[in-house]
């Protein structure tokens, strides 16, 4: 990892917005929807995630007084399509019941705490991680909190930011330590990184030579360095 790597974030965020432009994240119409939608996801992908969301949509139940008062086993059977369906109920009846005790249900007075504090009452409640957490605070609170995924994290080992196996806390603390603290930027980032390794940055057969990030990888730059390209700027070919 070079203090160069870490100047060039900002390049490669804007590289990623000219090339593939806004991602529309997250793809949800009210705050709750987002913190349903970051639980279902976990451990699978959005298309599941998705049509669990839908199911609860179609049930009326993306609604905290109705998601509350809603049987255990018809929130398990609604959520199934986004596996682990028994512990995300789980799940999503503690954070209802954690609101309701800590927040008398309100959303807008949890979201008035601070970024930090709200974190770490958060990842108390059983079924929430790290990741999840983040994105809740990200997404649905616009708290300029970085999800440092699991492509995020390819991305940057590759491109010599972060050591193959950083840990989510060490590649999420890379990003708020080297990108100004600003939740619009962070949730676009995020987004097209995620969407860069889908499309590109496979975890087994990564396609550079057709990804927008090709030209700065650390081989490619040095090499045009050495050919007298004029500086170490990224070379957009």
């Amino acid at each position: 990892m070079t203090q160069t790597a870490a100047d060039n974030l900002d390049r490669y965020y804007e590289r990623l917005l000219e090339e593939l432009g806004p991602q529309g994240w997250w793809p949800a119409e009210t705050r709750l929807e987002v913190i349903l939608g970051a639980i279902l996801t976990q451990n699978t992908n959005w298309r599941n995630a998705a049509l669990a969301v839908a199911n609860l949509r179609r049930a009326g139940l993306l609604d905290l007084g109705r998601l509350r008062q809603a049987p255990h086993s018809r929130l398990q059977s609604l959520i199934r399509p986004a596996g682990f369906f028994r512990q995300k109920a789980r799940t999503i009846r503690a954070f209802v019941d954690w609101l309701e005790r800590a927040h008398a249900g309100s959303l807008a007075r949890m979201f008035a705490r601070s970024a930090g504090e709200l974190r770490s009452a958060l990842l108390e409640i059983k079924g929430l991680g790290p990741e999840t957490v983040d994105a809740i605070l990200l997404y649905a609170g616009r708290k300029a909190l970085f999800v440092a995924d699991a492509y995020t994290r390819r991305i940057l080992a590759r491109h010599g930011m972060l050591q193959a196996d950083s840990t989510y806390a060490e590649a999420r603390e890379f990003i708020h330590q080297h990108l100004a603290p600003d939740p619009v930027v962070y949730n676009e980032f995020h987004a097209l990184l995620v969407e860069v390794g889908k499309r590109h940055c496979r975890k087994d057969t990564p396609g550079c030579n057709r990804c927008p990030l090709e030209p700065f990888l650390p081989g490619i730059q040095q090499t045009a360095a050495a050919q007298g390209t004029g500086n170490s700027e990224p070379q957009f070919l």
